[in-house]
């Protein structure tokens, strides 16, 4: 193992602020690295990545470790296929391109075209390709870009036929898509106001407003359809029912799952909005309509999900209709095709998909290949095909075409990768957590390793947002396990995978919950000895990165290693950048005063203490990255290098050109993920 004396770490200065909440002081020396545009920040990015660069250069398996990810991930992959008009839509990658392309086609086995090419959009593959929407009529796409990984979004529209773009071009978009009106004629969208261009990647976002656009028009012109001068907080989402009459619009607060939801008759030129939904107390996602009778899936009184039907000519709630009740598993989405309803559920995180009438009477389950997760299944109301995708730990992305008539599927496409599944297996264990709560989690490893305490471990989670995690096919997960790595996973607090309960249990004040959660999930592998302290590591990323970040702080003793990907690491200020101010909804806010004991409380920024030994950490964040600012990365960097006292690595990978991680090209994603490797190659002395 290398050690921390090889390092001189950049001399971090620190400032004398310090800020008082609610009665209590608190330093926050490194305040001037919330400004990544600065010279002296520029300055201290480049004299920290001089030094993580220079680390993982000298390690000798890295190069064998770039390349064999390099040849594992150059294999086709595609996305589920979807009709508008006469044609059908899909993504491609041919492998090792560094973004998908999006091809058109006028039947199944037709020689299919490239629509839209983002890698011909810029030489090193930072601007994507983030959004899109097909009029009804199969002949427009309305799509949007990001660059550097940027949450904001341009909106540009093709013609389909042509592959020429039309003169129309939207700016100041996030958040939104585009949803067509039947006539094809525009679409509606929802923006913000326009920023100052020089602070646009950390100023906050509010005052969303709902607009439509009209082909051929500038965006000057487009029509204000909604907006609340007195909710700053609302963002607004808007859908057109498949018919054309309704625009269905969700009120959104923040991360909030609870959300309202507002209606407009498009018959009706003159027709108002309304207030069909007005009470932020429960999630509601339209399904779809029946002349006056809207659907809804909803975990009002239901927790785990269930489908409702409300007649918006009487809406009262005592008129409301409960077509399929909750039930164990958990119902995380609803579509209506071949005039039934197709329901995706989560049982103990695993995908399950059954089949009503629109009275709510079980049809039939769809067979799925294996353990794993299925999604797609989308398409108009008549369709009597549709395309899902399955993948699992050990089973890449495959497409299959479902017969909705004769409940058969049948293989559409399957990627060849270089590697023998049944050489791999997977196992979901129950482990109790610190208060008995029961959670589940997937371990993943190559057939026939000893449980001898010795296999290098990466424990990886999130816990958040009402956000499941379900067996996925990972190219670098794949590698790691060629090394001799066991892949833990389990499905904390926090998470969407037993309904809102699951979710709640990990917010705000419970957000304890969840570290213990991960705590109790290491300390298990421990026990069942699959790894020890010494070959143990744990990852997450985003309110992940927040995960780790807790993690080591609380328990710096039980973690060989750690990386935290694009953190929130500062609880105190999470809420003055961007979109910050909208995930009080999940961990509460720092400027009331109960909030601010729970957060200061875990806040891993502010919990490092001085001379700990801290295990190996590589911090990764990203320089334009605007949905959790790289402030939170680099004054969790420069505080624990300071607090750090051991012969344990902490160093800061700070990514060029790049954000948050949507969007990010495939020779990016593959350089990082050699780094990371390589790091726990040498921190967990693995033999490659």
């Amino acid at each position: 193992m290398s050690t921390a004396k090889q390092f001189t770490y950049p001399n971090t200065h620190k400032s004398e602020q310090v800020d008082n909440y609610h009665g209590t002081l608190v330093a926050d020396p490194y305040r001037w690295l919330e400004n990544p545009d600065s010279d002296e920040t520029k300055a201290w990015i480049e004299a920290e990545n001089k030094i993580t660069f220079g680390f993982l250069g000298e390690i000798y398996a890295r190069d064998k470790i770039k390349q064999r990810l390099t040849k594992l991930w150059d294999y086709e992959k595609y996305s589920v296929p979807f009709k508008e008009g006469d044609r059908y839509f899909y993504f491609k990658n041919d492998g090792l391109q560094n973004q998908s392309v999006f091809y058109t086609l006028k039947t199944l086995d037709a020689e299919p075209q490239v629509l839209l090419d983002p890698n011909k959009l810029s030489a090193d593959g930072t601007v994507a390709l983030s959004g899109l929407s097909i009029s009804d009529d199969g002949k427009l796409l309305a799509y949007s870009l990001s660059t550097s990984g940027s949450d904001w979004q341009e909106w540009k529209v093709r013609d389909v036929e042509t592959g020429k773009d039309l003169s129309d071009h939207l700016k100041w978009i996030k958040f939104s898509g585009a949803s067509w009106t039947n006539d094809n004629q525009g679409f509606f969208y929802s923006r913000y106001d326009e920023p100052n261009a020089k602070t646009k990647l950390e100023d906050v976002n509010y005052y969303q407003k709902l607009y439509y656009h009209r082909l051929g028009t500038p965006q000057s012109e487009d029509i204000l359809i909604y907006h609340r001068d007195d909710e700053k907080e609302w963002g607004f989402s808007g859908g057109v029912t498949e018919d054309g009459r309704y625009l269905i619009i969700s009120v959104w607060l923040g991360t909030d799952s609870r959300n309202l939801v507002f209606y407009k008759d498009l018959t009706n030129p003159n027709a108002e909005v309304i207030e069909l939904i007005n009470e932020f107390e429960a999630d509601y996602s339209f399904i779809e309509h029946d002349d006056s009778v809207f659907y809804f899936r909803t975990d009002l009184n239901a927790p785990r999900g269930k489908v409702i039907a409300i007649n918006t000519t009487n809406h009262a709630k005592s008129a409301w209709q409960e077509i399929i009740p909750q039930s164990e598993a958990t119902l995380e989405s609803v579509s209506i095709l071949n005039n039934q309803f197709v329901a995706d559920y989560l049982q103990d995180a695993r995908s399950q998909i059954k089949i009503f009438d629109l009275k709510g009477q079980f049809v039939r389950e769809v067979e799925l290949p294996g353990v794993g997760s299925a999604g797609g299944f989308g398409g108009k109301r008549d369709d009597r095909e549709t395309f899902y995708s399955f993948t699992s730990f050990t089973t890449p992305g495959t497409i299959y075409r479902y017969d909705m008539v004769t409940g058969k599927s049948e293989l559409f496409r399957q990627p060849k990768v270089e590697f023998n599944p049944d050489d791999y297996e997977t196992k979901q264990v129950f482990y109790h957590s610190k208060d008995g709560t029961k959670v589940p989690m997937f371990i993943t490893n190559k057939k026939g390793i000893k449980l001898d305490s010795n296999n290098p471990t990466y424990l990886y989670a999130y816990g958040g947002f009402n956000i499941s995690l379900t067996p996925t096919f990972s190219v670098s997960m794949l590698v790691w396990m060629e090394m001799g790595g066991v892949y833990a996973m389990p499905n904390i607090r926090g998470g969407g995978e037993y309904g809102e309960e699951w979710h709640q249990a990990g917010m705000k004040d419970k957000k304890q919950n969840v570290f213990d959660d991960f705590i109790a999930a290491a300390e298990w592998l421990i026990a069942n000895k699959y790894t020890k302290p010494a070959k143990l590591a744990i990852a997450g990323g985003s309110n992940g990165g927040l995960l780790v970040g807790a993690c080591i702080t609380q328990r710096p003793d039980l973690f060989e290693a750690a990386l935290p990907a694009v953190g929130v690491m500062d609880m105190l200020r999470f809420h003055k950048f961007t979109i910050g101010w909208a995930w009080t909804a999940e961990y509460g806010s720092p400027d009331n005063a109960e909030d601010f004991k729970t957060l200061y409380a875990y806040s891993p920024l502010h919990n490092l203490k001085a001379n700990t030994a801290y295990p190996a950490t590589l911090i990764t964040t990203a320089d334009h990255d605007d949905r959790v600012v790289p402030a939170h990365s680099f004054k969790f960097a420069a505080a624990l290098q300071a607090a750090h006292q051991g012969d344990a690595p902490v160093l800061i990978r700070i990514e060029t050109k790049a954000g948050h991680g949507a969007g990010k090209p495939t020779t990016k994603i593959i350089e990082e993920a050699a780094d990371k490797w390589a790091f726990l190659v040498r921190t967990l002395d693995i033999k490659v």
